[in-house]
């Protein structure tokens, strides 16, 4: 199947990442990383309003939001609360502060954890970090990726991007414990760089393919099922969103590209006849001290 997405937002975004559907405020997050600013909108037949902007004043590399709508934001090196009272604290500090790494994709484990990976931002290679924060401080479950990027969890596994090499990673994922066996390759993407993640309903992987203007829908061992045509080179992540989870959102983005066609760096919208998994709530008592 293949499926052409149809632009929803009027408003253009430089490096869009990071959609999540919040169900209880009936609301999409979504961040546009290099200009430091997290976004709530409206979605409403495929058309998402703008409604709130938070400056952040940092890269903004991924947001999740509590079951009491608290934001969790992944800036530059550090995680920072963004609390519905306006207030805003430093969580944890992920990368070292000597290192020219930023912080990347992140998301939610079935228990509230946060996960969040990293990329370079120098000529260093295969020692980005995937790291998560959870009740005891962060510890990694990778420290040799290339880019650290999409995050999806079906069952009890976890799948991770690293778009460099273009492998999809996979690993035992206890949802209870957190607790995680070998990381294995689920397979490869070799037509294009697989960015951010998400799963469906189905167990299958939708994959923003930077480079190639698509999403891209495959199974758990890599098979190609479905694909999602945005027109956007720089299609960079996706969620299933609306009261149905039956809506595709997908970022975009205009960073490096010489002449930017008018849709470019806007957010799309699809239907593509499955339904995804509902985003876990990031919990707060995965903080080590509250």
């Amino acid at each position: 199947m293949i499926v052409t997405a149809t632009p929803a937002s009027a408003e253009v975004y430089a490096l869009g990442e990071s959609p999540v559907w919040d169900p209880v405020r009936e609301r999409l997050l979504w961040a546009d990383i290099v200009a430091g600013t997290v976004h709530e909108g409206m979605l409403d037949k495929g058309k998402v309003t703008a409604t709130v902007r938070h400056a952040v004043d940092t890269t903004v590399g991924a947001v999740a939001v509590s079951a009491d709508g608290d934001l969790i934001v992944a800036g530059q090196a550090t995680l920072i609360r963004l609390g519905t009272d306006g207030s805003r604290a430093e969580l944890a500090r992920v990368l070292p502060a000597d290192v020219r790494s930023r912080l990347n994709d992140g998301g939610v484990d079935p228990a509230g954890r946060f996960l969040v990976g990293s990329l370079a931002q120098d000529d260093r290679h295969g020692r980005e970090v995937l790291a998560r924060l959870d009740s005891t401080g962060v510890s990694f479950l990778d420290t040799d990726l290339m880019l650290s990027n999409g995050l999806a969890w079906t069952g009890d596994r976890l799948y991770n991007v690293d778009t460099v090499p273009g492998m999809i990673w996979v690993r035992d994922y206890d949802p209870d414990t957190g607790d995680t066996g070998p990381r294995r390759e689920a397979f490869r993407v070799t037509d294009g760089k697989p960015d951010g993640m998400c799963a469906d309903a189905d167990g299958n992987l939708w994959i923003a393919n930077w480079g190639r203007g698509r999403v891209e829908c495959r199974t758990p061992v890599g098979d190609l099922l479905h694909t999602v045509e945005t027109g956007a080179p720089h299609t960079s992540s996706v969620c299933f969103a609306g009261l149905d989870l039956d809506t595709l959102v997908i970022t975009t983005s205009t960073q490096h590209l010489p002449e930017p066609a008018p849709d470019d760096g806007r957010l799309f919208t699809a239907k593509v006849g499955v339904r995804g998994l509902p985003t876990s709530y990031w919990s707060t008592e995965n903080l080590p001290c509250i």
